[in-house]
């Protein structure tokens, strides 16, 4: 136990120091925001692997996948992974043309001011339950590795207030260079486990042999209506919702040339998938290697069976590597997306109530509402009895029926327009809240009517005679 709780502090002494080395490349708001559009494809891909790998791909998904099986965890790693591809192919490139500082200014070029602020609180808010999860999990992780000694509570005090630090200080420099770095540590941690796990269980095959034969590489739904839409609504959740995200864009925006923003989405999308199986297939080997443990933990609290068989069954060296590969894994997420909503709010709502703001005082604005967005999501993290990656999944609704038809509407439809856009919103927040309070658990889930109604809403306020703004 000591050997391990002085590798987690030295390694975070190490990475904490190399994002705040980082800061000294921020010159100006633009670095700080979008690394003065300057990265190279390894570091690009690397940050787009690693914002996405966090908390849940390690601790979330697994647990849900030995609950409930791949239909299970169809949203993420599978929407998500797909959100990354479908961005590298059909957005990338012509985002990067528009040499934006973030996503809301794409609708506030296309549709106006109104827009950009709805659409940029929504941003905001999608994170509040990303992040949180991020927070909750270093919680877990310094709770575990301690045998009890660090609180929840406190773990969580301790891993914000250390991410926050270089986040501050670096911005997306801090963010790029330290994501590639637990990148490395993130794929050679989680492969090396594997490898210890196939070993003590008679090989993988076995693991998944036995996970087939329990019915939970079933990748389709029931053929009944519910479980269907309820699938299809899990699905786009992450797979739409994720698209207009502040996080996805800074990846694009940080590339050195369009090529570059293209195929490093694609590249970190595939990764993300391939590399989110492992724990996957690490979770459900606990059911061959302890059963009583699974049996303990699948109802109480899941997240904890991957740690758990880890702490009692592998060697030291073993511990080391997986827990590495664990904090590489939720800092680079926790980094990622507090720096993502700090800056769209800073940009796209506060900046413009101070319109005679030089770049040095935009870029000190940035850096306050980051601190003030890192205590709320602490506050939250702490406050809050969902899961990992509940509260992931759950981030996304709201941007997938305010955010995503306006983008790709605005992008492939030419009659798309401000009134289409803001009926959209209206139509689709206002369907998916009344569903939530009426209806939660019906036949088909909220966040879908809401987006139907947001397509809806697109073509009826677009179409509709009259005077309207902006137009392709």
């Amino acid at each position: 136990m000591n050997t391990l709780i002085w590798f987690v502090v030295l390694y975070w002494i190490i990475s904490v120091g190399i994002g705040i080395y980082a800061a000294r490349y921020v010159r100006n708001s633009k670095d700080y925001a979008i690394a003065g559009r300057s990265l190279p494809m390894s570091v690009v891909t690397a940050t787009v692997f690693a914002t996405w790998f966090g908390s849940e791909a390690v601790l979330g998904i697994p647990a849900t996948f030995v609950k409930e099986g791949f239909t299970g965890v169809i949203a993420d790693p599978f929407g998500s992974a797909m959100c990354l591809v479908l961005v590298g192919i059909l957005f990338a490139k012509r985002l990067y043309r528009m040499n934006l500082m973030t996503i809301s200014d794409y609708y506030r070029n296309r549709y106006g001011r109104t827009v950009e602020i709805i659409v940029s609180l929504c941003i905001v808010i999608s994170y509040l339950g990303w992040v949180a999860a991020q927070i909750k999990a270093l919680g877990l992780v310094f709770n575990v590795i301690s045998g009890g000694v660090i609180s929840m509570n406190m773990g969580m005090v301790i891993g914000s207030v250390s991410v926050l630090v270089y986040t501050l200080m670096g911005g997306m420099w801090s963010v790029a260079i330290t994501d590639f770095l637990q990148m490395i540590i993130i794929v050679i941690g989680i492969l090396y486990i594997g490898w210890e796990v196939s070993g003590m269980v008679g090989g993988a095959d076995v693991v998944i042999r036995h996970a087939a034969e329990a019915g939970k590489l079933r990748i389709y739904p029931k053929p009944e209506l519910r479980d269907i839409l309820w699938f299809f609504g899990a699905w786009i959740t992450l797979m739409f919702g994720s698209m207009p995200q502040q996080d996805v864009f800074q990846r694009v925006a940080s590339s050195k040339n369009e090529n570059v923003a293209r195929n490093a989405s694609v590249v970190g999308g595939i990764f993300y998938l391939l590399f989110a199986l492992v724990p996957m297939f690490l979770c459900y080997a606990a059911t061959l290697v302890d059963p009583s443990l699974v049996e303990q933990y699948i109802d109480q609290d899941s997240q904890m069976i991957l740690p758990v068989m880890i702490m009692t069954y592998m060697p030291v060296f073993a511990q080391v590597m997986f827990f590495g590969a664990l904090l590489s894994a939720i800092k680079s997420c926790a980094s990622a997306t507090l720096l993502a909503p700090s800056v769209t709010f800073s940009e796209n709502v506060l900046k413009e109530m101070f319109p005679n703001l030089s770049d040095r005082q935009s870029l000190l604005m940035m850096r306050v509402v980051v601190l003030v967005f890192a205590g709320i999501v602490t506050i939250f993290a702490m406050n809050t009895d969902s899961s990992i990656f509940e509260m992931v999944e759950n981030a996304y609704k709201i941007t997938l029926v305010a955010a995503f038809v306006p983008l790709i509407f605005g992008f492939f439809w030419k009659y798309a327009n401000n009134r289409g856009a803001l009926t959209s919103i209206v139509f689709g927040l206002t369907a998916w809240v009344l569903m939530e309070i009426v209806c939660p658990d019906g036949v088909c889930p909220p966040q879908l009517v809401g987006f139907g109604m947001g397509m809806i809403g697109m073509v009826a306020g677009s179409l509709l005679p009259g005077r309207t703004g902006k137009t392709a």
